[in-house]
């Protein structure tokens, strides 16, 4: 019996062994730049990417861990900051808010605000959206975060629309508010997961003005590609359909949170929406099927995924901007992250990094078993802004120097 035992216990440990992969050895980040000057003025502000990122050491290199303590816990000792929650009330009759926090460190010498984009159904309340705010605070920096419609129970939805995977409406709206309260300030794009997907298609696509003070932009996690995305999640291999089960059920809950303005009878009538088979959705794709494409006036779920993917629009940003992914994310498949490499390496002033470890929106750092307050994820962000800040100072005095000679 005893043996028996110990082979049992023998197995487990392997198969724990396996799965928190503790074996593995922390890594520098892979930096993909072909542009050597706006490489440079990264590494100038950004020192920290010459180094390996720490995982903490007995989970942290396991992405599955990484996502899911991000999702279940957040931040160690999280802060939670003091902000201002702005209303607006847009055309089509949409309540949008936004949070808006003041620099806790006012010596800072310019005005730089941080617009935020979070993930999908999440909002300055996410603990992961909290912590990096308090750390920009900390660090001088203003910052705005857009609440996705529909995604605050106690915010209530006033036209027959939430949020969507590609509109950049909302996020634009916040920042013709930011720029009216703020003339004088600068302003760097964060997207985080979807809101990165949002923010990159933000700053490609044509039809909205962009604010000349826009330094650039930063996405993390995102996944760059919905169709390709989309194929890779509804497999069982490494879990994903899992993590797809969850991202529907989320959405769904908001839909059905406010059914009384998103599925009465003149809504459903007018796009021919059916309320069981919105329930019965087992994944996006269904779920899309039956409520999103139809409330957008999309033909196809596959024509909606295409207009909402930040690929068909990376190529047309003429902003800075740095991409953040890491390679063990059980949602974001490393094949996807190959075109941005390519381009990255083809276009100026834009650079993907890679990690080999960090989940989804996880970066934990530090310790054996309980991991450091701040993630090496807020750490780097608050660096990247300042880099892309040099940068933009950078480009004013090359170009003053060329108007004098």
């Amino acid at each position: 019996m005893s043996t028996a035992i110990l082979a049992a216990v023998a197995v487990i440990l392997c198969i724990l062994f396996r799965i928190l992969n503790v074996s593995a050895q922390p890594q520098k980040p892979t930096i993909w730049c072909g542009d050597n000057n706006f490489l440079e003025n990264i590494l100038k502000i950004s020192p920290l990417l010459n180094e390996p990122y720490i995982p903490t050491r007995l989970w942290g290199f396991s992405g599955h861990v990484q996502t899911i303590l991000h999702s279940v816990i957040g931040r160690v000792k999280c802060p939670w900051p003091i902000g201002e929650r702005v209303f607006l009330t847009l055309q089509d009759g949409t309540t949008l808010t936004y949070d808006l926090y003041q620099p806790l460190d006012t010596s800072f010498p310019d005005d730089v605000s941080v617009a935020i984009c979070p993930g999908i159904c999440n909002t300055s309340e996410s603990v992961y959206i909290r912590t990096f705010v308090h750390w920009a605070q900390c660090h001088g920096y203003r910052c705005a975060v857009l609440n996705h419609v529909g995604a605050l129970s106690k915010v209530p939805v006033t036209a027959p629309r939430i949020f969507s995977y590609g509109s950049t409406d909302d996020f634009h709206a916040m920042l013709l508010n930011l720029i009216c309260r703020h003339p004088n300030t600068k302003l760097v794009c964060v997207g985080f997961s979807l809101g990165g997907n949002i923010v990159t298609k933000y700053l490609g696509e044509s039809g909205k003005i962009k604010h000349p003070n826009i330094m650039g932009g930063i996405s993390i996690c995102q996944g760059y590609n919905a169709i390709e995305g989309t194929k890779w999640l509804l497999n069982w291999q490494n879990f994903r359909r899992f993590y797809l089960y969850v991202m529907t059920e989320n959405m769904k809950n908001i839909i059905l949170r406010h059914s009384k303005m998103l599925l009465n009878e003149d809504i459903k009538q007018r796009h021919n929406l059916s309320e069981n088979e919105i329930i019965s959705a087992a994944t996006l794709p269904e779920l899309d099927e039956a409520y999103t494409r139809r409330v957008h006036g999309f033909g196809s779920v596959s024509e909606l995924y295409k207009w909402s993917s930040s690929i068909n629009y990376i190529n047309s940003i003429e902003h800075p901007v740095i991409f953040i992914n890491a390679k063990d994310d059980p949602i974001v498949p490393e094949p996807l992250l190959q075109p941005v490499r390519d381009i990255s390496m083809e276009k100026p002033n834009t650079a993907h990094i890679e990690l080999m470890h960090g989940g989804h929106l996880g970066f934990y750092e530090g310790g054996f078993i309980y991991p450091n307050p701040i993630t090496w994820l807020d750490r780097t962000l608050v660096a990247l802004i300042g880099s892309l800040a040099l940068n933009y100072d950078d480009k004013i005095i090359k170009s003053r120097s060329n108007i004098q000679t």
